[in-house]
């Protein structure tokens, strides 16, 4: 056993690397002038530490190579998510509320869903926005309805507090409450948000309130627009009382990208970085067609988030790239929309996101483009 192991590593790398090392630098491999006593020993070390990088740099990427093939493979039947429990518990009578699946029909007009992990501080000034929209657009047409759907992601603060207490002040037939136990990710979450969702449209939007809420009608404006040429016949055009916009697949995009010039003078110099890279390493992974994967700001109709959400396998930062990706799939027209953004402090994007966004790259190119993962219509 031991000999077999010796014959393969001897044959299999290192004679293929001392091979590679002559390639590179013949000269010293070349019969040369004899040196003195002291000057052999230290170019010997030299290269034998070289050669230990070299393998150490071929062994270290098969085993990364090995470990996204294992990831992938072991996500191609997308069983790697939380089963959501069944019910949502109303705070005030305690009493436990059916909870929907996308597969249903449509209760209300428009769901949205806001993820939060640690968002104690930051969630109460968001959504006291987005109610107070909410509530004067409901107020000024009767047939607008609407829900709010908080996924806690495992926060260790007071995020779960001040989403129930939004659920008391405002009932659970308006807001809702997701407890996924521990962190997911972003993309998990909302995952859980859309399948849970009671929407002809569904929003996705950041707990942090860094874009402003109202621009959602720029998104379901042109929605509106396909949707409309979608479903013309002729000259005629169905109104807007006859469209079910809920069954067109349809997905609009928030985009930042008309503030980028601005955003490379005031940005954070790691943020920028990450920006300009991600934005390369998306080009690659899934082509173009929407500059600012990244907003988290995107809305679906139903029939779109039905396709999309039950077959998106990626649980964090890079969830915006297979959506996008999985779009291109099912041939769903992207809208790519200006919309109204600031930068709220205390993002938690940062240097350690990088490797964890290639790691999801890597693995949803892989599970796609060799049909690992199948695709559920």
């Amino acid at each position: 056993m031991y000999n077999s192991y010796y014959y393969y590593f001897n044959e299999i790398w290192y004679i293929p690397l001392l091979q590679l090392i002559e390639l590179v630098d013949p000269i010293h491999h070349q019969s040369r002038p004899a040196t003195n006593s002291t000057e052999e020993p230290k170019m010997g070390a030299i290269w034998t530490l070289i050669e230990l990088i070299l393998i150490f740099v071929s062994i270290a990427g098969i085993g990364l190579a090995s470990a996204i093939v294992f990831e992938t493979f072991r996500r191609r039947f997308n069983r790697a998510h939380v089963v959501a429990p069944p019910v949502f518990e109303d705070p005030n009578s305690l009493n436990q509320v059916p909870c929907p699946h996308i597969f249903n029909p449509s209760e209300k007009y428009l769901s949205l869903i806001v993820p939060a992990y640690n968002e104690e501080v930051r969630l109460p000034g968001a959504l006291d926005e987005t109610l107070n929209y909410l509530q004067q657009r409901a107020a000024k047409d009767n047939s607008f309805s609407y829900e709010i759907i908080i996924i806690d992601d495992g926060s260790a603060d007071g995020t779960k507090r001040v989403a129930f207490d939004f659920v008391k002040r405002y009932t659970v037939d308006n807001v809702r409450v997701i407890l996924l136990g521990r962190n997911h990710g972003k993309g998990e979450a909302i995952r859980k948000g859309m399948l849970h969702a009671r929407g002809e449209l569904l929003l996705m939007l950041d707990a942090d309130g860094a874009t402003k809420v109202d621009d959602l009608e720029k998104l379901e404006n042109q929605i509106l627009a396909v949707a409309r040429k979608e479903r013309q016949v002729g000259d005629s055009v169905a109104s807007d009382s006859t469209l079910k916009i809920s069954t067109i697949p349809i997905a609009a995009f928030g985009s930042r990208a008309h503030l980028e010039e601005k955003a490379l003078a005031t940005r954070k110099w790691y943020r920028n970085f990450l920006m300009k890279g991600f934005h390369l390493v998306v080009l690659l992974a899934c082509g173009s067609g929407i500059r600012d994967t990244q907003c988290g700001f995107k809305m679906f109709t139903r029939a779109a988030a039905r396709k999309l959400f039950t077959n998106i396998r990626l649980k964090r930062w890079c969830f915006d790239v297979e959506l996008v990706y999985l779009c291109k799939l099912f041939r769903i027209p992207m809208l790519e929309i200006s919309v109204t953004w600031s930068e709220i402090p205390g993002s938690k994007v940062n240097l350690l996101s990088i490797p964890n966004m290639l790691w999801e790259l890597a693995i949803m190119s892989l599970g796609y483009r060799t049909g690992i993962w199948k695709i559920y219509s």
